[in-house]
Protein backbone atom coordinates (compact mmCIF):
# COMPACT_ATOMS: atom_id res chain seq x y z
CA UNK A 1 0.00 0.00 0.00
CA UNK A 2 2.84 2.40 0.84
CA UNK A 3 4.52 1.75 -2.51
CA UNK A 4 1.24 2.48 -4.29
CA UNK A 5 0.95 5.69 -2.29
CA UNK A 6 4.33 6.74 -3.59
CA UNK A 7 3.20 6.15 -7.14
CA UNK A 8 -0.18 7.84 -6.76
CA UNK A 9 0.94 11.47 -6.44
CA UNK A 10 3.00 13.53 -8.94
CA UNK A 11 5.83 14.43 -6.52
CA UNK A 12 5.94 10.90 -5.17
CA UNK A 13 5.86 9.34 -8.62
CA UNK A 14 8.80 11.49 -9.66
CA UNK A 15 10.77 10.25 -6.66
CA UNK A 16 9.78 6.66 -7.36
CA UNK A 17 10.79 6.93 -11.02
CA UNK A 18 14.21 8.38 -10.22
CA UNK A 19 15.56 5.04 -9.04
CA UNK A 20 17.97 6.82 -6.73
CA UNK A 21 18.70 5.67 -3.17
CA UNK A 22 17.23 7.53 -0.21
CA UNK A 23 19.92 8.88 2.10
CA UNK A 24 19.00 8.50 5.76
CA UNK A 25 21.31 10.69 7.86
CA UNK A 26 21.87 9.63 11.47
CA UNK A 27 23.58 12.50 13.33
CA UNK A 28 24.88 10.15 16.04
CA UNK A 29 27.43 7.35 16.24
CA UNK A 30 27.06 3.87 14.81
CA UNK A 31 25.76 1.57 17.52
CA UNK A 32 23.71 4.27 19.25
CA UNK A 33 20.01 3.66 19.86
CA UNK A 34 19.11 6.11 17.09
CA UNK A 35 21.43 4.30 14.68
CA UNK A 36 19.97 0.93 15.64
CA UNK A 37 16.44 2.15 14.91
CA UNK A 38 17.50 3.69 11.59
CA UNK A 39 19.19 0.49 10.40
CA UNK A 40 16.27 -1.65 11.52
CA UNK A 41 13.76 0.65 9.81
CA UNK A 42 15.79 0.88 6.60
CA UNK A 43 14.91 -2.46 4.93
CA UNK A 44 11.17 -2.08 5.49
CA UNK A 45 11.25 1.56 4.40
CA UNK A 46 13.12 0.53 1.28
CA UNK A 47 10.53 -2.11 0.43
CA UNK A 48 7.65 0.31 1.05
CA UNK A 49 9.13 3.11 -1.09
CA UNK A 50 10.80 1.00 -3.77
CA UNK A 51 14.12 2.74 -3.10
CA UNK A 52 17.26 1.45 -1.40
CA UNK A 53 17.91 3.16 1.94
CA UNK A 54 21.49 4.21 2.67
CA UNK A 55 22.11 4.98 6.35
CA UNK A 56 24.91 7.49 6.86
CA UNK A 57 26.35 8.50 10.24
CA UNK A 58 27.39 12.17 10.43
CA UNK A 59 28.53 12.66 14.02
CA UNK A 60 29.62 15.49 16.28
CA UNK A 61 28.36 18.44 18.33
CA UNK A 62 25.16 16.93 19.65
CA UNK A 63 23.95 15.94 16.18
CA UNK A 64 24.16 19.45 14.71
CA UNK A 65 26.47 18.68 11.71
CA UNK A 66 24.30 15.78 10.58
CA UNK A 67 21.05 17.65 11.00
CA UNK A 68 22.54 20.61 9.12
CA UNK A 69 23.08 18.34 6.11
CA UNK A 70 19.42 17.31 6.26
CA UNK A 71 17.97 20.82 6.48
CA UNK A 72 20.20 22.05 3.64
CA UNK A 73 19.45 19.08 1.36
CA UNK A 74 17.36 19.45 -1.83
CA UNK A 75 13.62 19.23 -1.22
CA UNK A 76 13.29 16.15 -3.40
CA UNK A 77 12.69 13.63 -0.62
CA UNK A 78 15.96 11.81 -1.25
CA UNK A 79 17.54 12.99 2.02
CA UNK A 80 15.90 12.27 5.38
CA UNK A 81 17.18 12.47 8.94
CA UNK A 82 16.71 10.40 12.09
CA UNK A 83 16.84 12.68 15.11
CA UNK A 84 16.51 12.33 18.87
CA UNK A 85 15.54 14.53 21.80
CA UNK A 86 18.88 16.32 21.37
CA UNK A 87 17.24 18.20 18.51
CA UNK A 88 15.11 20.23 20.94
CA UNK A 89 17.80 20.43 23.63
CA UNK A 90 20.56 21.90 21.47
CA UNK A 91 19.05 25.41 21.00
CA UNK A 92 19.39 25.99 24.73
CA UNK A 93 22.94 24.77 25.26
CA UNK A 94 24.78 25.79 22.07
CA UNK A 95 25.47 29.48 21.49
CA UNK A 96 24.86 29.15 17.76
CA UNK A 97 23.08 26.60 15.56
CA UNK A 98 22.93 27.01 11.75
CA UNK A 99 19.23 26.20 11.50
CA UNK A 100 15.91 26.66 13.29
CA UNK A 101 14.91 23.44 15.04
CA UNK A 102 11.25 23.89 14.08
CA UNK A 103 11.08 26.05 10.95
CA UNK A 104 13.84 24.33 8.98
CA UNK A 105 12.51 20.77 9.16
CA UNK A 106 9.55 18.80 7.87
CA UNK A 107 8.34 16.39 10.58
CA UNK A 108 7.36 13.00 9.14
CA UNK A 109 6.89 10.74 12.17
CA UNK A 110 7.77 10.35 15.81
CA UNK A 111 8.78 6.69 15.92
CA UNK A 112 9.59 5.58 19.47
CA UNK A 113 10.22 6.77 22.98
CA UNK A 114 13.34 5.66 24.84
CA UNK A 115 12.55 4.76 28.47
CA UNK A 116 15.19 5.77 30.98
CA UNK A 117 15.71 4.03 34.29
CA UNK A 118 17.02 5.55 37.50
CA UNK A 119 19.76 3.25 38.78
CA UNK A 120 21.96 3.37 41.86
CA UNK A 121 25.16 1.60 42.75
CA UNK A 122 24.21 -1.58 44.60
CA UNK A 123 26.28 -0.57 47.63
CA UNK A 124 24.22 2.56 48.23
CA UNK A 125 21.93 1.73 51.20
CA UNK A 126 18.64 2.42 49.43
CA UNK A 127 16.14 -0.09 48.01
CA UNK A 128 13.55 2.22 46.44
CA UNK A 129 13.02 5.81 45.35
CA UNK A 130 11.61 7.00 48.68
CA UNK A 131 14.68 5.67 50.50
CA UNK A 132 16.91 7.45 47.97
CA UNK A 133 15.10 10.75 48.52
CA UNK A 134 15.32 10.36 52.28
CA UNK A 135 19.05 9.58 52.03
CA UNK A 136 19.64 12.59 49.77
CA UNK A 137 17.81 14.91 52.17
CA UNK A 138 19.77 13.53 55.13
CA UNK A 139 23.07 13.98 53.23
CA UNK A 140 22.65 17.17 51.15
CA UNK A 141 25.26 17.47 48.40
CA UNK A 142 26.80 14.08 49.17
CA UNK A 143 25.34 12.22 46.20
CA UNK A 144 26.81 12.46 42.70
CA UNK A 145 24.62 11.69 39.70
CA UNK A 146 26.22 11.02 36.35
CA UNK A 147 25.08 11.71 32.81
CA UNK A 148 26.29 11.31 29.24
CA UNK A 149 27.26 14.99 29.12
CA UNK A 150 26.05 18.51 29.85
CA UNK A 151 22.63 19.06 28.35
CA UNK A 152 22.14 15.39 27.45
CA UNK A 153 18.77 13.74 28.00
CA UNK A 154 20.30 11.87 30.94
CA UNK A 155 21.38 15.17 32.48
CA UNK A 156 17.96 16.77 32.05
CA UNK A 157 16.21 13.71 33.47
CA UNK A 158 18.29 14.19 36.62
CA UNK A 159 17.56 17.91 36.73
CA UNK A 160 13.84 17.23 36.51
CA UNK A 161 14.10 14.91 39.51
CA UNK A 162 15.91 17.60 41.47
CA UNK A 163 13.28 20.18 40.50
CA UNK A 164 10.39 17.91 41.49
CA UNK A 165 11.84 16.67 44.79
CA UNK A 166 14.04 19.51 46.05
CA UNK A 167 17.01 17.24 46.79
CA UNK A 168 20.60 18.45 46.49
CA UNK A 169 22.90 16.39 44.24
CA UNK A 170 26.05 17.11 42.24
CA UNK A 171 26.11 16.52 38.49
CA UNK A 172 29.07 14.67 36.95
CA UNK A 173 29.07 14.77 33.13
CA UNK A 174 30.74 12.00 31.12
CA UNK A 175 31.63 11.71 27.44
CA UNK A 176 29.06 9.10 26.61
CA UNK A 177 27.05 6.42 28.35
CA UNK A 178 29.79 3.77 28.36
CA UNK A 179 32.12 5.60 30.78
CA UNK A 180 29.11 6.61 32.87
CA UNK A 181 27.97 3.02 33.38
CA UNK A 182 31.53 1.93 34.21
CA UNK A 183 31.73 4.52 36.99
CA UNK A 184 28.22 3.76 38.21
CA UNK A 185 29.25 0.14 38.70
CA UNK A 186 32.53 1.25 40.27
CA UNK A 187 30.83 3.65 42.66
CA UNK A 188 32.57 6.82 41.47
CA UNK A 189 29.05 8.20 40.97
CA UNK A 190 26.18 6.81 42.99
CA UNK A 191 23.23 7.18 40.64
CA UNK A 192 22.00 8.27 37.23
CA UNK A 193 19.36 7.90 34.55
CA UNK A 194 20.34 5.60 31.68
CA UNK A 195 18.60 3.87 28.77
CA UNK A 196 16.91 0.69 29.93
CA UNK A 197 18.61 -1.51 27.34
CA UNK A 198 22.10 -0.37 28.34
CA UNK A 199 22.01 -1.60 31.94
CA UNK A 200 20.06 -4.86 31.81
CA UNK A 201 23.28 -6.94 32.26
CA UNK A 202 24.33 -4.88 35.30
CA UNK A 203 20.86 -5.15 36.83
CA UNK A 204 20.90 -8.92 36.36
CA UNK A 205 24.40 -9.12 37.85
CA UNK A 206 23.32 -7.08 40.87
CA UNK A 207 25.98 -4.38 40.46
CA UNK A 208 23.29 -1.76 39.83
CA UNK A 209 19.81 -1.46 41.29
CA UNK A 210 16.81 -0.07 39.39
CA UNK A 211 14.55 2.26 41.37
CA UNK A 212 12.14 3.71 38.80
CA UNK A 213 11.61 4.34 35.09
CA UNK A 214 11.22 7.86 33.74
CA UNK A 215 8.20 7.29 31.53
CA UNK A 216 4.51 7.59 32.35
CA UNK A 217 4.07 3.83 31.90
CA UNK A 218 6.29 0.93 32.93
CA UNK A 219 8.87 -0.51 30.56
CA UNK A 220 8.15 -3.95 29.12
CA UNK A 221 11.85 -4.71 29.62
CA UNK A 222 11.56 -3.99 33.37
CA UNK A 223 7.93 -4.77 34.23
CA UNK A 224 8.58 -4.96 37.99
CA UNK A 225 10.20 -1.51 38.18
CA UNK A 226 7.69 1.27 38.99
CA UNK A 227 7.43 4.59 37.20
CA UNK A 228 8.71 7.70 38.98
CA UNK A 229 5.08 8.70 39.51
CA UNK A 230 4.19 5.33 41.03
CA UNK A 231 7.29 5.52 43.24
CA UNK A 232 6.19 8.79 44.81
CA UNK A 233 7.02 11.70 42.48
CA UNK A 234 3.60 12.17 40.81
CA UNK A 235 4.49 15.05 38.48
CA UNK A 236 7.56 13.33 37.03
CA UNK A 237 7.50 12.10 33.43
CA UNK A 238 10.43 12.25 31.03
CA UNK A 239 10.62 10.68 27.59
CA UNK A 240 13.56 10.57 25.25
CA UNK A 241 12.43 9.93 21.68
CA UNK A 242 13.47 9.26 18.08
CA UNK A 243 11.82 10.82 15.02
CA UNK A 244 12.10 10.96 11.22
CA UNK A 245 12.36 14.34 9.49
CA UNK A 246 13.14 15.90 6.13
CA UNK A 247 14.18 19.40 5.10
CA UNK A 248 11.56 22.13 5.29
CA UNK A 249 9.31 22.46 2.27
CA UNK A 250 8.65 18.84 1.36
CA UNK A 251 5.29 18.58 -0.39
CA UNK A 252 2.32 17.21 1.52
CA UNK A 253 1.82 14.31 -0.89
CA UNK A 254 5.43 13.22 -0.46
CA UNK A 255 5.30 13.56 3.34
CA UNK A 256 2.06 11.60 3.56
CA UNK A 257 3.55 8.87 1.40
CA UNK A 258 6.61 8.67 3.60
CA UNK A 259 4.42 8.52 6.70
CA UNK A 260 2.51 5.57 5.22
CA UNK A 261 5.79 3.88 4.30
CA UNK A 262 7.13 4.37 7.83
CA UNK A 263 3.98 2.87 9.34
CA UNK A 264 4.44 -0.18 7.13
CA UNK A 265 8.16 -0.43 7.87
CA UNK A 266 7.63 -0.28 11.64
CA UNK A 267 5.78 -3.58 11.46
CA UNK A 268 8.70 -5.33 9.74
CA UNK A 269 10.56 -8.10 11.58
CA UNK A 270 13.77 -6.03 11.57
CA UNK A 271 12.11 -3.04 13.19
CA UNK A 272 10.13 -5.10 15.68
CA UNK A 273 13.26 -6.97 16.79
CA UNK A 274 15.20 -3.73 17.25
CA UNK A 275 12.39 -2.11 19.22
CA UNK A 276 12.08 -5.11 21.55
CA UNK A 277 15.85 -5.47 21.90
CA UNK A 278 16.33 -1.82 22.84
CA UNK A 279 13.39 -1.73 25.27
CA UNK A 280 11.71 1.02 23.21
CA UNK A 281 8.05 1.94 22.99
CA UNK A 282 6.34 2.63 19.66
CA UNK A 283 4.76 6.07 19.21
CA UNK A 284 2.27 6.61 16.39
CA UNK A 285 2.63 10.33 15.66
CA UNK A 286 2.51 11.15 11.97
CA UNK A 287 2.93 14.44 10.08
CA UNK A 288 -0.31 15.85 11.50
CA UNK A 289 0.67 15.31 15.15
CA UNK A 290 4.47 15.63 14.99
CA UNK A 291 4.75 19.46 14.59
CA UNK A 292 2.80 20.16 17.79
CA UNK A 293 4.79 17.45 19.56
CA UNK A 294 8.08 19.10 18.56
CA UNK A 295 6.83 22.49 19.75
CA UNK A 296 5.81 21.18 23.16
CA UNK A 297 9.04 19.21 23.54
CA UNK A 298 11.13 22.26 22.65
CA UNK A 299 9.39 24.34 25.32
CA UNK A 300 9.74 21.60 27.95
CA UNK A 301 13.40 20.90 27.28
CA UNK A 302 14.39 24.56 27.11
CA UNK A 303 12.91 25.02 30.58
CA UNK A 304 14.99 22.10 31.86
CA UNK A 305 18.13 23.42 30.17
CA UNK A 306 17.68 26.72 32.03
CA UNK A 307 17.27 24.84 35.30
CA UNK A 308 20.44 22.88 34.63
CA UNK A 309 22.52 25.88 33.61
CA UNK A 310 24.16 23.75 30.90
CA UNK A 311 25.95 25.58 28.07
CA UNK A 312 28.31 24.52 25.30
CA UNK A 313 30.30 26.54 22.78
Amino acid sequence: MATLAFASQPASAQLLASGKPIRLVVPLTAGSTVDAVARALGPGLGRATGHPIVVENVVGAGGIPGTTQVVKAPKDGLTLGMISSNHVINPGIFKSIPYDSLKDITPIAVLVTVPLVLVVNAKLPVRNLQELLAYAKAHPGALNYGSAGNGSTLHLAGELMIAETGIDMKHVPYRGTGPLITDLVGGQVQLGFVSVSQVVPQLKAGTLRALAVSTAVRSSALPDVPTMAEAGVPAYSFDAWIALIGPAGLGKALVDSYAAAVKSAMTSPEAQAAIAGQGLMIVEKGPNEAPAFFQSELAKHQKLVKLSGATLN
